[in-house]
């Protein structure tokens, strides 16, 4: 499959598309949980930019190093990263401690990221500063931990041109199956996928193009998705803090209303999030008309979970036509497919059992979404284990090319090999199947469930869980694994309950359900504690993680923390921030 060709791209860098943007009267509104508006028009961005830039070279920053952005969805994290751009720099957005019960965890894997992108310095605020001891301490940047505001405190401005060649962002995969990897997007790979995302979603005929996003900021989807595409309009986006959106989730649809939102992206566990938690006093004089584009993307796409959103919201104007789920990665800087805008979901019925034993895509019952054809500039192939393209319904490996593909993993160059070939195809590691010129997706090729021969993917029996009363919605995870009782592969199923659920007899509810919607019994079931699966920084669940935790009988559910043990938290941050000092 082949996309249309890609629009003529309109800048050749990020950092002359914040110019062009800047002669605009548009820009940036940050709602807090209040529903309070901070304006940040794109020329205010620019120019803050620019002082950030020039704090950054007299730190001794210069063009190509990697700055560490451990930032909030803020101004702040504006002048962050445009002010890195700005510097020649590369912006390398980390997700800040937002599971202070997982905070070892946390220290870890930021360490690591800070050690594999050579980070030269970390730019935080002074809050989260206070619990970023350990990480900074273990992985030693060149230039320390600073908070923007220190950096940007000095006058002067700076602005250094780069070419389309240059590193533009070091975006860290979501690490769902293996460790997040540094995927290093060039200037030219950035502004295709902004060309391709603006051809899908133009801006409308009447009004300025507004976008509302609460996807964090470190995430491809949040960060490129939402705001680098209003850069490129350029047109407004609304920002709302992710930790705002998941208390109080109906402060998306009343900005969406009262912005007139054209465009937003969210996971699928989002619109399931507002069919239970919005109440309809909340939306009094909401109208989501204006919401043309819902994209659905970054975790499996629940058709029932949409039918439902569509039903529900129509009464405030939601027209069901107005979803798109749609497929994308960060080694891609975002999208591969959507889906034709306006026609709504569409998916085929197929045989789960054919599916699953022949990898024959047949007429049945299971339902199997689309996410359209490929974006402009992309090509899309379905291969077999031999590297063959497949015909049309037949399940393989998804294997995507285009402008807008990484240039590799920044400093790992075996992996790099391992996911693209010398004709530029990148291995995307999820499966799926052509059909009527479109791609269906069925699963990630490392997430196989494997039972007496037939390839599962865990998302058969995790949806067969949603209606299960007493678990968590979107909470459970399916896996295959070898019991100690037995030499082949079973099914294990890994279920958090719900906060003050009861738990007798939740065990063998989760079992029926999965034997009614999929025939196939679980050998062991366990139901845990809310907040133990391990997740990724954009909230993904981790099942490889899940699976060897449980075997190595670490599956805990995070630490209750509270006021003293945050105190003592930031008492060992201050502590290995000092000790880190006297070493140099």
């Amino acid at each position: 499959m082949k996309g249309p060709p890609l629009p003529r791209v309109k800048y050749p860098t990020l950092n002359e598309a914040l110019v062009g943007a800047a002669r605009g009267r548009l820009g940036l509104i940050f709602v807090d949980a209040a529903e309070r508006e901070t304006h940040l028009p794109w020329a205010q961005v620019y120019e803050r930019a620019r002082r950030t830039a020039s704090g950054l070279h007299r730190l001794g920053v210069r063009p190509g190093d990697r700055v560490a952005l451990l930032l909030p969805t803020s101004p702040g994290f504006m002048d962050a990263f445009f002010g890195t751009l700005l510097a020649g720099a590369v912006p390398v957005p980390l997700y800040p401690p937002v599971r202070l019960g997982r905070l070892e965890e946390y220290h870890r894997s930021t360490a690591r990221m800070l050690e594999v992108s050579g980070a030269a310095v970390v730019l935080t605020d002074s809050k989260v500063r206070l619990l970023l001891g350990a990480p900074v301490a273990a992985a030693r940047p060149r230039f320390g931990c600073l908070t923007v505001e220190d950096v940007s405190r000095e006058g002067g401005e700076l602005a250094l041109s780069v070419t389309p060649q240059s590193l533009g962002l070091i975006q860290f995969s979501s690490g769902s199956t293996v460790d997040p990897k540094p995927v290093a997007l060039r200037h030219d790979n950035l502004m295709a996928q902004l060309a391709a995302l603006e051809a899908e979603i133009p801006p409308p005929l009447e009004g300025d193009p507004v976008g509302v996003s609460w996807l964090p900021l470190y995430h491809d989807m949040g960060l490129i998705g939402c705001l680098l595409s209003a850069l490129y309009y350029p047109g407004s986006m609304v920002l709302i803090p992710p930790e705002v959106f998941l208390a109080r989730p109906a402060l998306w649809l009343r900005a969406l209303s009262r912005h007139r939102g054209f465009v937003s992206p969210a996971p699928n566990f989002a619109y399931g999030l507002c069919l239970k938690r919005v109440k309809d006093a909340e939306l009094e004089g909401v109208d989501l008309s204006a919401w043309r584009h819902a994209l659905n993307g970054a975790e499996p796409v629940s058709l029932e979970t949409l039918r439902r959103f569509g039903e529900r919201f129509a009464r405030w104007g939601f027209q069901p036509g107005a979803m798109r789920p749609v497929y994308g990665l960060s080694e891609a800087s975002l999208a591969v497919t959507f889906p034709v805008a306006g026609r709504g979901p569409y998916a085929l019925g197929v045989d789960a059992r054919v599916l699953a034993m022949e990898r024959r895509v047949v007429d049945g019952e299971r339902p199997v979404v689309s996410v359209g054809r490929p974006v402009p500039g992309v090509e899309v192939q379905v291969r077999d284990s031999l590297g063959h393209v497949l015909p049309e319904r037949r399940v393989g490996r998804v294997f995507a090319r285009g402008p807008s593909v990484m240039e590799g993993y920044f400093g790992l160059p075996e992996a790099t090999v391992r996911a693209l070939d010398e004709a530029g195809w990148l291995d995307t590691g999820d499966l799926g199947f052509e059909a009527d010129g479109e791609l269906f997706l069925t699963g990630r090729a490392k997430d196989l469930v494997i039972i007496r021969g037939a390839n599962h993917a865990p998302q058969e029996f995790e949806e067969a869980l949603e209606g299960v009363e007493g678990l968590r919605t979107g909470c459970a995870v399916a896996l295959g694994f070898t019991p100690e009782d037995g030499q082949d592969e079973a099914l294990l199923v890994l279920a958090e309950h719900a906060p003050g659920a009861r738990v007798e007899g939740l065990e063998e509810r989760v079992r029926e359900a999965v034997v009614a919607s999929t025939g196939v019994r679980p050998h062991t079931v366990r139901v845990l504690e809310p907040g133990t699966l391990p997740r990724t920084s954009s909230g993904k669940l981790r099942r490889g993680e899940a699976l060897r935790r449980f075997l190595a009988n670490e599956l805990t559910a995070p630490k209750k923390v509270k006021t003293v043990g945050l105190m003592v938290e930031m008492a060992r941050s201050a502590l290995a921030f000092a000790r880190a000092g006297r070493e140099e």
